[in-house]
């Protein structure tokens, strides 16, 4: 776990605990929630849904539990111009993000080693983790056949 990231909602939740974190029931209900949408939420959307289920939460809650979970490492934040966005996966990985819907999809990439020792060779750096940000838009039926 710890650099690497949590896995699973039971990772999540060992790590809560192995870094001495109060494990409230609204703790549990965000990451629940987390790992059962699997995508990018705000703290607004997590309230929403939460909620929507007869799960009551309060605002101030939501903010202060994904506050502490990021702040942790325990889940992702994304800063966007639309606010942030919070996501499961704390590993690293990297991001496609739709031009059309704003929809984010997580990908696990790996840069050939050329590339990497290429980019060190030019920036003066050793590379020791990254991650990349795609943005693109669906494809048209032509342009798959291309």
């Amino acid at each position: 776990m710890g650099a690497r990231g949590v896995g699973t909602l039971q990772d999540a939740f060992d790590q809560c605990r192995y870094l001495g974190m109060r494990f409230s029931r609204q703790r549990r209900m965000v990451l629940d929630l987390l790992w059962t949408e699997a995508s990018h939420l705000s703290a607004r959307d997590i309230f929403e849904r939460l909620n929507q289920q007869g799960r009551k939460i309060g605002h101030t809650s939501v903010y202060q539990n994904l506050e502490a979970l990021q702040t942790a490492g325990v889940i992702e934040c994304l800063d966007r111009a639309s606010g942030r966005l919070y996501g499961y996966r704390s590993d690293p990985h990297s991001h496609l993000t739709c031009l059309e819907s704003g929809a984010i999809e997580d990908l696990d990439v790996e840069l050939p080693d050329a590339l990497l020792k290429e980019i060190e060779r030019r920036t003066g750096y050793r590379i020791e983790s990254y991650t990349l940000q795609l943005n693109g838009r669906p494809k048209l039926p032509l342009e798959e056949q291309a």
